[in-house]
């Protein structure tokens, strides 16, 4: 790289805040670029992370390039080639994109904007099915969302360690899979790009109510997934769920702000200030709903899912919401996707569109059936019926029975205010 392509050097700190940012926006690209390059999904990351490592030596004393990604992508692929002579294999191979490459370099720069079939290859390698959800999420994060191992340990709270065996052991598993770099073919793809999008929305969900540790939100997690989510649409744009997915992430998103207080103590819906929720978030939301609507498909459970987050955010009050309306779209949600947790959320929306009593008859009837044993969300809805209802003592076991299985830390002292208010009610 020639001075004419960088600006002068910066200081340290501001260059290493310079490729991280490069790298959170290119990382996938460049992994998806030596992968389609070399075959070999852990060579590709082991040498886009080479040249992370020479980012971080030589800008802070040569200055951050014009087009940081082109210059990952271009030090990434003579580490490759240097990998390929250093092991004496390939000869003919390497020389060709060694000719290549040097042709590149008289090309026009890479165009930032540009996405190419290569990410998406790699968004759907790394959610394959042959990996373990677990294993999907901490690949996502790592080689398409560029997170680093230890901020994927901090998002999940669980041992940096446990981390890297994760993605350790899925890159073995992809190699003895023989799992192909490729988009999956026609017949395959709704069920491929649904386990796409559901580790998209797992990572979202872990942001927007982490299932353990002190805080409710994890914000930065749900902005990472709402970004891949947004990626992945573009890259399938004639995808209703894509676009619905996306739609789902805003709306909820959009209610960040107001979801906790000053100290970190979550705010219920009906008591959140709404003049603070995104209204850019929701407008994005309205968008991206009208694209799914646009491919004339219909909308399918994502889709579904966010017109119900839409009636929330654009009503003025808990009151003021369409909650008749958020039974119908619940009642067609669970006969595309049934779930005990749809069931729930239907009986809350019955709760408030035709009082507590025909939806507690629902909730027992989920009880019954065994369903949602193992949550605290069953027993937590349970005691907001019984205690709309005045039935204190019986919502008040609810309440500390919901805030035993509660493993969310924030989340569980509501459920114990709430369960001392129902006696005192």
């Amino acid at each position: 790289m020639t001075d004419a392509t960088t600006r002068r050097p910066p200081d340290e700190a501001a260059a290493r805040r310079a490729v991280a940012a490069v790298w959170r926006i290119e990382s996938a690209h460049v992994v998806a670029t030596l992968t389609r390059m070399s075959g070999d999904f852990d060579l590709a990351e082991e040498m886009a992370q080479e040249a992370l490592v020479e980012a971080l030596e030589q800008w802070p004393r040569t200055g951050v390039p014009r087009n940081g990604g082109a210059w990952l992508t271009t030090t990434a692929k003579r580490r490759l080639i240097d990998t390929w002579r250093r092991r004496e294999r390939l000869d003919e191979r390497y020389r060709a994109l060694a000719r290549d490459l040097e042709q590149a370099t008289d090309a026009p720069g890479y165009d930032p904007d540009r996405i190419d079939d290569d990410v998406l290859r790699l968004v759907f390698t790394a959610c394959h099915p042959v990996l373990s959800r677990e294993a999907r999420v901490a690949l996502t994060l790592r080689v398409v969302g560029g997170l680093t191992t230890e901020e994927i340990a901090r998002a999940f709270v669980v041992p940096v360690a446990t981390v890297q065996q994760r993605i350790v052991r899925a890159k073995k598993t992809l190699g003895a899979a023989h799992v192909p770099f490729a988009v999956p073919e026609r017949d395959e793809f709704a069920e491929r790009l649904g386990s796409v999008l559901g580790v998209l929305y797992l990572i979202f969900n872990e942001g927007h109510s982490a299932s353990s540790g002190e805080e409710l939100l994890r914000p930065e997690l749900g902005r990472e997934a709402l970004r891949l989510a947004r990626m992945v649409a573009e890259l399938v744009p004639a995808e209703p769920e894509a676009h619905g997915l996306v739609a789902l992430m805003e709306f909820t998103a959009a209610r960040f702000p107001a979801r906790v207080a000053a100290d970190g103590t979550p705010v219920l819906l009906a008591d959140q200030d709404r003049s603070r929720w995104d209204h850019g978030a929701i407008a994005r939301g309205r968008a991206a709903l009208a694209r799914a609507d646009a491919t004339g498909r219909g909308r399918g459970a994502y889709g579904l899912q966010a017109a119900i987050a839409e009636c929330h955010d654009v009503a003025a009050s808990v009151d003021d919401t369409d909650w008749a309306r958020i039974v119908l779209l619940y009642e067609a949600l669970g006969r595309i996707a049934p779930s005990p947790i749809v069931e729930l959320n239907r009986a809350v929306a019955v709760s408030m569109a035709e009082g507590p009593a025909t939806a507690l008859r629902m909730v027992d009837a989920l009880a019954a059936s065994g369903a949602l044993r193992t949550t605290h969300l069953l027993p937590s809805v349970r005691g907001e019926l019984l205690a709309r209802l005045g039935r204190g003592d019986e919502a008040r076991a609810e309440f500390l029975d919901a805030a035993a299985r509660c493993g969310n830390e924030r989340e569980r002292a509501v459920l114990e205010r709430k369960a001392a208010d129902a006696v005192t009610a």
